[in-house]
């Protein structure tokens, strides 16, 4: 059994912002309409103690928690700093707990007390933001309609000019065609992120992302070196990798490509969006349910749901759960096309939710990701890149003295 080391905890399930491509509220899966608002003490002092046993049993030297929702700043500073004192304190003297939060930011500029209390946790944040204004407010829009691009550029600038400084994780970016993939990175570069993660809309071969409707049947064997079909989303990262790449000193971090780099070069990934490093993260909603990850609700209704609480169920109870360990056998859990592929290693099947067909056998699950043609054209692009520096430095080393 493979223990978990990622707990993303639901504190709030309900959002200031009404994001066209909301994979919570805007996805076949609606079960946030039954949950409660926020999470009540009692079921986060459930967690927290299921959390401690966790690690206790399995002499994790450290855990990470992931505050998220909805939008998980909606708690308030009160309410949030007794949920980071109960997390704090189940988990003294069992292990390391590093504590980060997912917010789309703008309560921090909104609620001054908020700061104060994710600095008193050592609390890291990370922000979505799309890009440059018109981007971002294109599809991350307050119920309203009303952008709120400018509103979270305030917010960031708290964490980015001030005393809060060490509390930024970073930005999360969801990839638009519609914009220009350099003017993006360069306009969240301004932001000074240590971190960028660049995402891929969620879609399915059932219900396809944005530029790949045609994309309805997976492929039976594993895509050749230039692929026939278009490959929008690998035209788009390959511009951004470049610019990064190319750079001539380090901007900031970009996960999706060091993670690629990392296992291009042998090593192991530590994210379940590439590479085939066994899943080790749990969801806990609201509500107390335990959950598999939140991607999976683009797939069908109750994908995620593994019919296990806090209150009558432990985590030991959820890893034991098949739905949790098929995606933890590496090569052998992935599509027999995968499997055969020599990207494998490296680009992981993909995300899983990403993979879901509903006529596939034996699972929905058992296809390569819809995005299998854009990942090998980014794969090779990066490979060949760092192909050419090795060859390029190996050539112009210098003899190592004997």
């Amino acid at each position: 059994m493979v223990p978990f080391r990622q707990f993303l905890l639901k504190i709030h399930s309900r959002c200031n912002l009404a994001c066209d491509y909301c994979y919570v509220y805007e996805s076949v899966d609606q079960s946030w309409r039954d949950r409660p608002r926020a999470m009540a003490p009692g079921t986060v002092r459930r967690a927290a103690a299921h959390i401690a046993e966790h690690a206790r049993t399995h002499a994790l030297g450290e855990v990470h928690v992931v505050l998220h929702g909805g939008e998980p700043l909606l708690v308030g500073a009160a309410r949030l700093d007794a949920v980071l004192r109960t997390l704090t304190d189940a988990l003294d003297g069992v292990a390391e707990l590093r504590i980060s939060m997912q917010t789309n930011g703008l309560r921090l500029a909104e609620d001054p007390a908020l700061l104060p209390v994710l600095a008193r946790h050592g609390v890291r944040v990370g922000v979505s933001l799309d890009g440059a204004p018109a981007t971002h407010d294109r599809h991350r829009r307050r119920p309203n309609g009303r952008g709120s691009h400018a509103d979270v550029a305030r917010a960031l600038r708290l964490l980015t000019d001030g005393p809060y400084r060490d509390l930024y994780a970073g930005l999360l970016c969801t990839i638009d065609l519609a914009a220009d993939p350099v003017e993006t990175y360069e306009a969240l570069l301004d932001f000074s992120p240590p971190l960028l993660n660049l995402l891929l809309p969620h879609g399915t071969w059932h219900t396809p992302p944005p530029g790949l409707a045609t994309r309805a049947t997976p492929p039976a064997t594993a895509p050749g070196p230039t692929p026939a079909e278009p490959v929008p989303y690998a035209r788009w990262l390959c511009a951004v990798f470049d610019r990064w790449y190319d750079a001539p000193r380090r901007e900031t971090g970009i996960r999706l490509f060091e993670e690629i780099l990392v296992l291009l070069l042998g090593g192991t990934a530590r994210s379940e969006v590439v590479g085939l490093t066994p899943v080790d993260l749990v969801v806990v909603e609201t509500d107390g349910t335990i959950e598999q990850a939140d991607s999976l609700k683009v797939t069908y209704p109750g994908a995620p749901a593994t019919g296990l609480d806090v209150f009558r169920h432990t985590f030991a109870d959820a890893a034991r759960q098949e739905a949790f360990r098929v995606r933890q056998r590496g090569r052998a859990g992935l599509a027999p096309v995968c499997a055969a592929c020599p990207r494998s290693a490296v680009c992981g099947g993909g995300l899983y939710a990403h993979r879901y067909h509903p006529g596939a056998t034996p699972t929905p699950f058992a296809v390569p990701s819809v995005y299998c043609a854009d990942l090998a054209v980014l794969v090779d692009h990066i490979a060949d890149r760092l192909r050419r520096d090795v060859t390029r430095l190996r050539a112009t080393a210098e003899p190592v003295p004997r």
